[in-house]
């Protein structure tokens, strides 16, 4: 993990998260470009990337609105999972959420994402529902929640 640096969002990366949003994600579940470009450059937004020589490794976008920061997404691109990054992303973007002044972070993950859901438990967030046919008709998510100190 060395080789990662963390930084902000920037304009003229937009297509690379675009093109990851794509690699990890299933059409039903994948931003356009258009609600991409809007989490990221909204007002309360808080983005982290992660480059590695150049390239994309991974991504965390956030909405902070009334002390709370949902996230958006979290994009890990495959030769960088199970390594950690998605992990560092988190603690990097709540660190931020708090500092802009969240006091929680929210977020959804479709039911069967059995590796996010591991990640999500593992770093402290709980489920606190279910949102029916949040990705459409038969897509549920669990909705989880985690306090900020």
């Amino acid at each position: 993990m060395d080789d990662v640096t963390l930084r902000e969002y920037r304009q003229g990366d937009l297509d690379a998260m675009y093109a990851l949003d794509v690699e990890c994600f299933e059409a039903e579940f994948r931003f356009s470009r258009r609600a991409m470009r809007g989490f990221a450059e909204a007002r309360g937004a808080i983005s982290v990337l992660a480059e590695s020589e150049g390239e994309l490794a991974g991504f965390c976008v956030v909405q902070v609105e009334d002390q709370v920061a949902y996230v958006a997404t979290l994009d890990v691109a495959a030769p960088w999972r199970r390594k950690g990054l998605a992990r560092r992303l988190m603690a990097v973007i709540e660190a931020k959420a708090r500092a802009a002044g969240a006091r929680a972070m929210a977020l959804h993950v479709f039911t069967d994402n059995r590796p996010a859901i591991r990640l999500y438990e593992a770093i402290g967030y709980g489920q606190a529902g279910v949102a029916e046919d949040f990705y459409g008709s038969d897509r549920d998510a669990l909705v989880y929640g985690k306090q900020l100190e």
